[in-house]
């Protein structure tokens, strides 16, 4: 079934909530875990049928933030996610307590029963109205976003639009563009932060009601970490200022040299090449044409999962009028369906799109024998190993949607993944900062941010632009309003998506192997145990970080970029 045949309706609250406390009562009570295993899989339909229309209204409302209806839609979900949220903890509580344990470990795995502890330990009735709150503050930042219209080059322009005018190989439409872009954000300065201000306030409210001392460790928690904690994450950190920064920094003094310039500013920082980055040869049918021919090659799984995907308009790719900002994918359960949404903008990022959210929908159309919601999608730092190894796994495909620049992408994208790094450590450590002090004013804060891009990103020069000078550039990091502590997931996953990128230079059978394995597995494992399963090595281990640089160093080293 196409996506657009995709069914929509609201579900009854009510009625919902009774059925699922029937059924809850039945779990509590059951005398065998046969009879109980039957009660959950009972429950799970009906969570799914939750779930696949709170997704269904979500991708719908992305797509055109003006539709009237989904507007309305979303604000019930806004309202009443928190309530379905209510329910499921008597579920979790459930199985916690359940004489059955044992079994249930069995069938759904230990990770499930800690996600379940870990929901509990983030959830109360006491908190529904801040969850509400979170939720319509969130909505609020998109919509934010979204209402971006910049009159550029004769034509109205939302953020995206103007993406490929920042990479022009025009130095002075770069400047015009990055002005207009960050103008918008200069313009709302006291909306993003009255946004944020109050999201500090309400994470902060919820932590102390649930018994924390502040937000870091609930948002912890609320990330399912169930096998790794803060003090890890700092020691990751430390490797990443040590080995990762000092060759980052290189690649930014070559782009300065390749470039010409004398130093290397925020409008430039983007553009990789005088003779222009590497693009896309073709529109989006091409890039699609490429993208199924690419699929069909790389394996039997990714051929069968590519056309499942374009045969029920499963992507909605191009950006046009009303589109909320940035990239996604998500699961559709009743369809057993990943769905892939994003803004091409005639750059390499249309690819890095086809790649990376197809490397996540790749991961749930393997994982859909999985029917509890919970697992579909392992946690967040696992999800981004699927989509930056598939990333690196397609290189041999490259040629055919860049041609002539093919080798000018793969050094560029290899470039970026370790640019990338200290990039997201600032955003987790800022993270760390906000939330341990949430008295904060608005000045600190973005004080705080300026200090972490000097420590981690030193090469930054903001040139004559006030406001990322004065610690603006995370206004348009939606992760940092929208999803707390989701970012030091994206470096974590790096580390091991570039130890895929060796696997795949050395055999690629065996690294094919591990790929597919990991993605099978779905989030029945936690992260270790499915850096385990990839035969990874841990990020968090000491000399981790060191022996993934190093090669990655030495090839960089050896491409002449500037014949590039």
């Amino acid at each position: 079934m196409k996506f657009s045949e995709f069914k929509y309706e609201r579900p009854n609250y009510e009625e919902n909530k009774i059925q699922i406390n029937k059924l809850i009562e039945k779990i509590n009570n059951a005398s065998t875990y046969k009879e109980q295993r039957e009660y959950i899989d009972n429950l799970n339909k009906i969570r799914n049928d939750i779930e696949t229309m709170s997704t269904i209204c979500s991708i719908r409302t992305s797509i055109n933030t003006q539709d009237v209806f989904y507007e309305k839609e979303t604000e019930y979900w806004d309202e009443y996610s928190p309530l379905y949220e209510d329910i499921n903890s008597y579920f979790y509580k459930a199985i916690i307590n359940s004489k059955f344990k044992k079994e249930i470990e069995n069938d759904f795995g230990i990770q499930f029963v800690k996600i379940a502890e870990f929901s509990i330990k983030s959830f109360s009735k006491d908190i529904i109205k801040e969850l509400q709150d979170e939720n319509k503050l969130c909505s609020e930042y998109t919509k934010l976003l979204a209402s971006a219209k910049i009159n550029f080059e004769g034509k109205e322009r939302n953020l995206s639009g103007l993406g490929k005018f920042m990479l022009s190989k025009d130095r002075e439409m770069r400047t015009r563009a990055s002005k207009a872009y960050y103008g918008f954000f200069k313009e709302n300065e006291d909306k993003f932060d009255d946004i944020f201000e109050k999201l500090i306030n309400i994470r902060h409210t919820i932590a102390k009601k649930l018994g924390f001392n502040n937000f870091v460790e609930l948002g912890y928690i609320r990330m399912m970490r169930t096998d790794y904690n803060a003090e890890m994450v700092k020691n990751f950190r430390e490797q990443v200022l040590k080995y990762i920064v000092p060759v980052a920094s290189d690649l930014y003094k070559r782009q300065a040299e390749r470039l010409g310039l004398e130093k290397l500013t925020y409008v430039d920082e983007n553009f990789e090449f005088l003779s222009g980055n590497a693009t896309p040869k073709g529109n989006p049918e091409y890039i699609m044409e490429n993208g199924k021919k690419m699929y069909s090659e790389l394996s039997k799984e990714t051929k069968e999962f590519f056309d499942f995907m374009l045969e029920n308009e499963l992507m909605d790719l191009v950006t046009k009028k009303g589109k909320a900002a940035g990239g996604y994918c998500t699961y559709i359960p009743n369809y057993k369906s990943p769905f892939i949404f994003s803004n091409f903008n005639q750059t390499s990022d249309d690819i890095d799109v086809l790649t990376h959210e197809a490397g996540h929908a790749f991961q749930l159309y393997m994982s859909t024998w999985i029917n509890m919601p919970e697992i579909n999608f392992p946690t967040y730092e696992s999800c981004e190993i699927h989509s930056m190894s598939m990333e690196f796994i397609t290189w041999p495909w490259m040629d055919l949607f860049f041609k002539e620049d093919t080798e000018k992408y793969k050094f560029t994208h290899l470039s970026a993944a370790i640019k990338f790094i200290p990039y997201g450590i600032v955003v987790d450590e800022f993270q760390h900062r906000i939330y341990e002090n949430p008295n904060m004013s608005k000045e600190e804060r973005k004080n705080v941010w300026r200090e972490l891009e000097n420590k981690y990103l030193p090469h930054k020069d903001y040139e004559d632009c006030d406001f990322l000078e004065r610690g603006g550039w995370w206004f348009k990091q939606g992760h940092i309003f929208k999803n707390p502590f989701y970012y030091i997931d994206y470096t974590l996953a790096q580390i091991c998506s570039l130890q895929f990128w060796k696997k795949m230079q050395k055999n690629k059978v065996d690294g094919w192997d591990d790929y597919l394995n990991i993605c099978k597995v779905g989030g029945t494992k936690s992260f270790l145990e499915i850096v385990e399963i990839g035969n990874l090595k841990s990020p968090f281990k000491d000399g981790c970080v060191e022996s993934v640089i190093d090669i990655i160093k030495s090839w960089l080293e050896e491409v002449d970029d500037k014949a590039l």
